[in-house]
């Protein structure tokens, strides 16, 4: 079988690019960036950053959303649960009145029905915003708070509320149950931990 010039010399996709872990926001970065947007009306920018902070979800999982996930009838729900696309596993996730109120906005301001993607592209022939579109949103966003971009992802919103949950409680298991990891492991390395202070601490919130 013969391979083609294009496939022996591919570069990797992360050629120049500083990869590893995210860091996740801090409060004040929140707090800015939620102030910013009401102030100048940006009501999906809301709606997509206060939802993508409390769910928790992958990004893949966030742009995936559809509005009866989240609702139930003409409401925004206190808790939604969805299936993971990466690991066909659900995961259930909490929205703080902030969040609600921010999508519930959006939802009436765009005029979306119960079938539609929560945060549908404006690109023609694609349902929804891409993972790469969010991605380039966001570092809109790291760039409005003068941060670096090469520190911030799509993961910075996943880790951000965990991370959080985790300094203030020290519970390993609720984090992992809350960002639907599978095993303890992937959680420690989430967050960065060191094994053996993560091991110690779940032996002491065995339940």
């Amino acid at each position: 079988m013969e391979t083609s010039a294009n496939t022996l010399h591919r570069e990797p996709w992360n050629k120049g690019k500083i990869v590893g872990q995210k860091a996740p926001f801090k409060l004040k970065d929140i707090w800015a960036l939620r102030v910013r947007f009401q102030m100048d009306h940006r009501v999906r920018e809301l709606a997509l950053f206060n939802l993508g902070i409390d769910s928790k979800l992958r990004g893949c999982d966030l742009v995936a959303l559809k509005v009866r996930d989240v609702c139930h009838g003409d409401q925004v729900a206190t808790r939604a649960i969805v299936m993971q696309h990466k690991t066909q596993r659900p995961v259930q996730f909490e929205i703080t009145q902030a969040a609600r109120d921010a999508v519930q906005q959006w939802i009436k301001a765009a005029g979306l029905k119960s079938e539609d993607f929560l945060f549908p592209s404006r690109l023609h022939g694609s349902p929804h915003i891409g993972t790469r579109q969010y991605a380039r949103i966001l570092e809109c966003w790291v760039k409005e708070l003068g941060l670096d971009p090469a520190d911030y992802g799509t993961h910075s919103m996943r880790r951000t509320k965990a991370t959080l949950i985790y300094r203030r409680t020290k519970n390993l298991r609720a984090v992992q149950l809350l960002l639907g990891h599978s095993k303890l492991e992937s959680t420690v390395r989430y967050l960065g931990m060191e094994v053996d202070d993560a091991l110690e601490i779940s032996e002491q919130t065995e339940i």
